[in-house]
């Protein structure tokens, strides 16, 4: 069973930037960004494959996030940029822990077996 431990969330205001970061306590594969407002469901943010040859995004976010993984410290990130007030939520990674398919990248909750608990990131405008 693998661990995931995100971190970096918090405060900022719109046009700002933070960085948040993924702990993996073991090796994972394609690795996922997903987040939810209150009152909304879950929705993917963005996904990488296990080399991190592969990525794709959200279109609300494309352009201003960025996902990148070491899989020499079992880590992955979500740098994000010019924040807007609608990406404040709680911020979840995941990872699946079987081999990717294809071009290893996955946007369905259900093709990650792996969740942390979650980072706020409230944007103020």
């Amino acid at each position: 069973q693998v661990q995931l431990v995100e971190s970096g969330g918090g405060s900022v205001q719109a046009g700002g930037s933070l960085r948040l970061s993924c702990a993996a306590s073991g090796r994972t594969f394609s690795m996922g960004w997903f987040r939810q407002a209150p009152g909304k469901e879950r929705e993917f943010v963005a996904t990488i494959n296990w080399r991190g040859s592969n990525t794709d995004y959200a279109e609300a976010v494309k352009g201003r996030f960025t996902i990148s993984r070491d899989n020499g410290k079992n880590t992955g990130f979500l740098e994000m940029n010019s924040l807007k007030p609608e990406d404040t939520a709680v911020y979840y990674c995941a990872a699946r822990g079987s081999m990717d398919f294809g071009r290893g990248i996955y946007y369905d909750p259900g093709a990650y077996v792996y969740w942390g608990q979650g980072t706020q990131v409230t944007v103020s405008s």
